[in-house]
């Protein structure tokens, strides 16, 4: 319960599902990694659209929202991909969460955090030195 209350990075907090219930929010459906998609029962005032939400399933990082979710929860499709998803090409490939600050990050060529950084940096790099004029 704790937890719940105070950890908005591990899943919903209690305002969220008290928002979600006060709200009348409908379940739409779920990815792949177990993320669920939530949407307002009624439209907005405002602007007419209803408001979208994604409860994540363990860590809140929004790189693990699939691209035909993200784009359904910023309105640029009006019909969620359990009823209308989207063509995958062949040359596409499979979402990854962001793995930065992970031993997956990437590391392009020539950065100190390759394996074998140390011992090509001697061959491209020439210390300065206030001695040479």
């Amino acid at each position: 319960m704790l937890k719940q209350l105070f950890t908005w990075w591990n899943g919903t907090t209690l305002g969220t599902s008290f928002t979600l219930w006060r709200r009348k929010a409908r379940l739409v459906g779920e990815d792949e990694q177990g993320n669920r998609y939530y949407e307002e029962a009624a439209p907005s005032a405002s602007d007419g659209r209803s408001r979208r939400w994604v409860i994540y399933h363990g860590v809140a990082e929004a790189s693990r929202v699939p691209a035909d979710w993200h784009g359904w929860l910023h309105h640029t499709f009006d019909a969620p991909p359990t009823e209308a998803p989207l063509r995958r090409r062949e040359w596409e490939k499979d979402h990854l969460p962001n793995m930065t600050g992970t031993p997956l990050a990437y590391h392009p060529k020539g950065s100190l955090a390759q394996a074998d950084a140390g011992a090509s940096v001697g061959e491209i790099y020439e210390a300065w030195s206030p001695d040479e004029d």
